[in-house]
């Protein structure tokens, strides 16, 4: 069973997906180092999860003092359950589930964020298909939010990605930080001056 792991909902649990269905959450203990490294930049931060799953990052970010986060899923059953988990974790005036597919586009997003830009970005791609092949959209969903203009100058942009799929930093934007858990690596990037 998954939690919230600190803040005001720490401890809370989040609703899953049946293990059936391809979606693979992010671990407490990727989490855990994630907010670890976020900490200077979640409070009062409007956060942004791309391929939000059950929403386990952006609700770990509300808890954590983000004063407002927006899932984005395709998926109708995971955006069923990010709905439930911002209801039971009485999150519903900060957080909005928004049911698309992030490869087509993200530049309409930046009415969630008041027009003035996400201070944080979150993008957990799925590694594989419901066939277990592999997955490669790192590289074209950071070079869509690179040329959509939703981030916020100061902005943190965050990838989790499987370690075999190679990520470089696209114009517009710079890699500060790299970590490595496992078979992922959880890349960090700033917009370029």
């Amino acid at each position: 069973m998954m939690r919230i792991i600190a803040g005001t909902r720490g401890s809370r649990k989040i609703y899953s997906v049946p293990k059936d269905k391809f979606v693979k959450p992010i671990s407490a203990r990727i989490r855990q180092s994630l907010f670890d490294i976020l900490r200077p930049y979640v409070t009062g931060a409007t956060f942004l999860d791309l391929y939000a799953g059950v929403g386990t990052v952006g609700l770990e970010a509300l808890s954590r003092g983000a004063s407002k986060a927006v899932f984005v899923e395709k998926d109708g059953q995971c955006l069923k359950v990010i709905e439930r988990n911002i209801e039971a974790l009485d999150f519903k005036e900060q957080a909005k589930a928004l049911k698309a597919d992030v490869l087509s586009g993200l530049k309409w997003l930046e009415h969630y964020s008041d027009y003035k830009g996400y201070d944080i970005v979150f993008m957990g791609p799925p590694y594989r298909t419901d066939e277990n092949l592999p997955l490669f959209y790192s590289m074209e969903t950071l070079e869509l939010l690179a040329a959509s203009g939703i981030a916020a100058p100061n902005a943190v942009i965050v990838l989790q990605h499987h370690n075999k799929e190679e990520v470089t930093a696209p114009a517009g934007l710079e890699m500060t930080r790299r970590e490595k858990y496992g078979d992922s690596f959880v890349d960090f990037f700033r917009l370029k001056k």
